[in-house]
């Protein structure tokens, strides 16, 4: 019994067909040959009839990319085929992957065909493309609304005509998983009376599945397929592909091995994979980069937050054993980090954790000051709490006392003209040197605001050499409620030349007086941690160790 399961990648061929999508021929290889460190069985590396640079791109992949069997699609006529094969001649592995519409809707208004005259097509395109390549697919274009009679008799053809895989496509996302699993049961026990029985068991007959995911379904249906019979399944990293996409392969992979002990018990056998899981997410950024199409972040398997847990509840349980909230090791899809996430609901247990992950070791006493802070300070102002901020509240609980600079006062003055600047005027209470006043120019009060605070310190926002030179990582200003008389809160977070980071938050009726506040507290964390942060870390390790 052949228990493979093949997964066939349409990426750069579908998945370009996303509106706005065009990968260049460097991205494609390097993809191409990504997709093959994952284990990809078949890259479907585009449609070189329909451009120059479509032919191109898959000749060289056929070229370059080694250890994966490469496909090229062409519609069910000679050209099409014979430039699809010229193409690919060069490819170890080479598939002529050729279609044609099956539905009566295809027929009548986009072919204008009969069956019978599609039939011949179908028939006639797999015998050419077989006397060119020994490995063929045909796709029966918008099966899933076809006559189920009707699509049965291409499926046999083709057969006969010698393709060695056939693909059902749900082209329009139109299927359910229960009927789609009846579909694929009736055409699999149509080949068998016809005698294909060994040939489907041994795998030199598949057949394939291939979803869109316009009701949402993609993955689902793919997944009843496979347990319908289907051993081959087609589909696209991150999901991407015209409309709503295609099924995301990374989704049917993690979900074949996440619940093998279920495919085992209904199909009688456990499906083989041969994927490395770890080059998903890596696989998944690369693809998103290239296409520009960036990965909605609760998106299963891939997305920023599909192992990040922020509830109390659940960050107190993944502490404790990760698996009571977590059915997949975030490692062996090739995520690395904590997953632990500070954010409004996160409670005394993640707190901890994330600090001791930063290197604090804290006793009871003061993580429950830290944590006060927190709550009253941080947990309703930031969706979530960059590490900086964190460690900015230790160091408030334990520094504070030696902070250098106070506000004392500021007047900015916001023009509205063309050869006039906004400008800005403050004093800084510095306790080691006394009052500093300074002036600054810049494009908005703001601006210059921070202008003004950087010459009376002495340092500077761009690279310098005679003056300590600070990149501002972050700067945002949020409402606090409605209204023009609003509280607005300010966070900034500062880098020095060093990679030191430092956050500050700020709040005011005033945005400017709120970018102040938190710049200055910024930068008195700044300083307090380059002058005892890696004393007092050292401290209260030995206390938490004593």
């Amino acid at each position: 019994m052949n228990r493979r399961i093949i997964f066939f990648d349409t990426t750069l061929r579908d998945g370009e067909q996303s509106p706005g999508v065009s990968l260049n021929l460097k991205q494609k290889v390097e993809i191409g040959k990504m997709l093959v460190e994952l284990g990809i069985d078949v890259i479907e590396a585009g449609f070189p009839v329909t451009s120059p640079g479509d032919f191109q791109a898959v000749q060289t992949i056929a070229k370059e990319v080694k250890g994966a069997t490469i496909a090229a699609l062409a519609r069910a006529n000679q050209k099409d085929i014979e430039v699809a094969w010229e193409a690919l001649r060069d490819a170890k592995n080479p598939r002529i992957h050729t279609f044609i519409a099956t539905s009566d809707i295809h027929l009548q208004y986009k072919l204008k065909k009969s069956r019978e005259e599609v039939l011949r097509l179908a028939r006639e395109a797999v015998s050419f493309a077989k006397s060119l390549c020994p490995d063929v697919e045909f796709s029966a274009e918008d099966a899933t609304r076809s006559d189920w009679e009707f699509l049965a008799q291409v499926v046999l053809e083709v057969v006969k005509a010698g393709a060695t895989t056939v693909n059902i496509p749900d082209t329009v996302g139109y299927t359910v998983p229960q009927e789609y699993y009846a579909l694929i049961n009736f055409l699999i026990n149509k080949l068998k009376e016809h005698g294909y029985e060994e040939d489907l068991k041994s795998g030199r007959l598949r057949i394939s599945v291939h979803c869109h995911n316009d009701l949402g379904l993609a993955v689902a249906n793919s997944l009843s397929a496979i347990l319908a019979g289907a051993t081959q399944v087609e589909g696209t990293i991150n999901g991407i592909g015209e409309r709503a996409g295609n099924a995301a392969l990374e989704e049917i992979i993690m979900t074949l091995k996440t619940r093998k002990d279920f495919f085992a018990k209904t199909l009688g056998y456990e499906p083989e994979l041969r994927v490395n899981t770890r080059m998903i997410v890596p696989l998944s950024q690369l693809v998103s980069k290239y296409t520009g199409m960036p990965v909605q972040p609760n998106k299963a398997i891939v997305g920023a937050n599909a192992f990040a847990h922020e509830s109390g509840i659940h960050q107190h349980g993944v502490l404790c054993e990760r698996s009571t909230y977590e059915i997949i090791n975030p490692e062996d899809v090739g995520w690395s980090g904590s997953a632990i996430v500070l954010g409004k609901h996160s409670g005394r247990h993640a707190i901890s954790f994330k600090l001791k992950s930063l290197g604090w070791e804290l006793d009871s006493e003061s993580l429950n000051k830290v944590f006060e802070r927190y709550r009253a300070e941080v947990k309703d102002i930031l969706r979530v709490v960059d590490d900086s901020y964190l460690e900015g509240i230790v160091l408030d609980v334990f520094l504070e006392d030696t902070y250098r600079y106070r506000l004392s006062s500021s007047q900015v003055i916001s023009v509205y003209s063309g050869s006039l600047k906004p400008f800005a005027q403050v004093e800084v209470e510095d306790t080691r040197e006394g009052k500093k006043v300074s002036i600054g120019l810049g494009v908005g009060p703001i601006d210059a605001a921070y202008k003004a605070v950087a010459s009376a310190l002495g340092f500077s926002f761009e690279p310098s050499s005679d003056k300590e030179w600070l990149r501002l990582v972050d700067f945002h200003i949020d409402a606090l409620n409605g209204g023009t008389s609003a509280e607005g809160v300010c966070g900034v977070i500062l880098e020095d030349r060093d990679g030191v980071r430092t956050a500050g938050l700020g709040k005011d009726g005033d945005i400017v007086i709120a970018s102040l506040k938190a710049l200055i507290k910024a930068l008195n964390r700044l300083i307090a941690y380059k002058e005892k942060g890696k004393e007092l870390k050292e401290s209260l390790m030995k206390v938490q160790k004593a």
